[in-house]
């Protein structure tokens, strides 16, 4: 059986003294990142090969705890000053895959700032970490961190990841590797229609409302950002406030992320097979439903019932993003043109269907994707006499009755 690897998080507690080695910790990993960038850039501008990663090593690290500008690099696990060089080559190997097509293009490398809003260190075995027989997480340099644990990890960790958030929240995040669990089969498939008035539809006609969690936070948002923009640069106060802010912002993710989690799960326990469109969120990023499909989260979403597939061995598949699943009619697969977005109910010209325009794009969906589904809900009213070809189309304008989730 294939193993697959997992994150699992949990919220940390360092005390005092541990915050600040901690800190320390962020700062010493980010400078010897910045130092290789800025060894590689000027190699480059100068028409030099790249400093290889041992070289850099030697250079940014060892000799540089014996030199008077960078011996505080002494007072952090030598593992979290490897592991930044090799995050560096993980960030440029990602740029150049992306400039070659094998991933999507992303930025050059950058350096880093204390000022970033996330701050990351990664220990590996070799560091020695370990989880003590009281629970904490002894890491080394720092002490033995109270943990939350929520769950228990299904195996022995690789590595575990330290972060702090724009919140000042602190995060262990372990890698494990596990087995696909083996559930109950079930003989049914589904078809994943998202939107922004619903967040998904399914083929067999259920509706999920949109939580819209940033929506509903704003006037709550909007009065903790004024505060912040009344407060002196510099400030312990405008520092306060600013952690207010990301706070508020934090409960918004927070409760986006259960509810992508909840229904995910629920949708791959349900079904042994599942379908979804692969959107353009990128280019609706640019549109005036920005706010909107950043509140929707659908990547988030659509990565979640994928690893979960995965995990529980349910049937996932992706179908084209020009896949005309809002013009061919679910009843006879005849295509009958695009459609307004305004236009949530139409009547098909070939068999004369009346057909709401998100069950009947879920079910093409699943149907694009090869599944056996049952298009019986996606008719919206019983037609006695088909419309004859060429004959235009009665359209209800409308929103069917929605049913939502229990437990969400």
């Amino acid at each position: 059986m294939i193993e697959m690897q997992l994150r699992y998080s949990f919220r940390l507690y360092p005390n005092g003294p541990q915050r600040a080695a901690l800190a320390r910790a962020f700062g010493c990993a980010r400078v010897v990142y910045n130092d290789a960038l800025r060894a590689r850039e000027t190699a480059r501008a100068a028409g030099d090969a790249f400093p290889k990663t041992g070289d850099l090593s030697k250079l940014l690290i060892t000799e540089a705890k014996l030199t008077e500008e960078r011996a505080w690099l002494g007072e952090v696990s030598a593992v979290v000053l490897q592991q930044s060089l090799r995050d560096l080559d993980a960030a440029y190997r990602n740029f150049f895959d992306g400039l070659k097509g094998k991933r999507p293009r992303m930025g050059a490398p950058r350096l880093k700032s204390r000022k970033d809003n996330r701050q990351t260190v990664r220990f590996t075995a070799n560091a020695r970490w370990k989880v003590t027989a009281g629970g904490d997480l002894s890491l080394p340099k720092i002490g033995d961190v109270r943990v939350k644990w929520s769950r228990g990890l299904p195996s022995v960790p690789s590595t575990v990841t330290v972060i702090k958030d724009a919140a000042g929240r602190y995060f262990a995040s372990f890698v494990v590797e596990t087995e696909p669990v083996t559930s109950v089969e079930s003989d049914r498939a589904v078809g994943i229609d998202l939107g922004l008035g619903h967040f998904t539809v399914l083929s067999d006609g259920t509706k999920i409302d949109a939580p819209r969690f940033l929506r509903r936070a704003e006037k709550k948002l909007k009065r903790a950002q004024q505060a912040l923009s009344r407060k002196a640069k510099g400030s312990n106060n405008r520092n306060k406030a600013r952690i207010k802010v990301a706070r508020a912002h934090a409960r918004v993710t927070d409760a986006r992320r259960e509810f992508h989690h909840q229904l995910s799960t629920r949708l791959i326990r349900d079904n042994q097979a599942v379908a979804v469109e692969d959107l353009a969120v990128k280019g609706l990023a640019r549109t005036r439903l920005a706010k909107s499909v950043h509140d929707a989260g659908w990547s988030a979403f659509v990565t979640m019932l994928e690893y979960k597939a995965a995990k529980f061995g349910r049937g996932f598949h992706r179908i084209g993003r020009f896949e005309p699943t809002s013009q061919v009619c679910s009843q006879c697969g005849v295509k009958d043109g695009p459609k307004s977005l305004h236009i949530r109910v139409w009547e098909c010209r070939a068999c004369g269907a009346v057909l709401d325009r998100d069950i009947n794009a879920a079910v093409n969906v699943a149907k694009a994707a090869g599944l056996a589904v049952s298009a019986c809900r996606a008719q919206v009213r019983p037609v006695l006499l088909p419309a004859q070809r060429g004959e235009a189309g009665t359209h209800r304008d409308g929103q069917p009755t929605v049913a939502g989730i229990p437990g969400l």
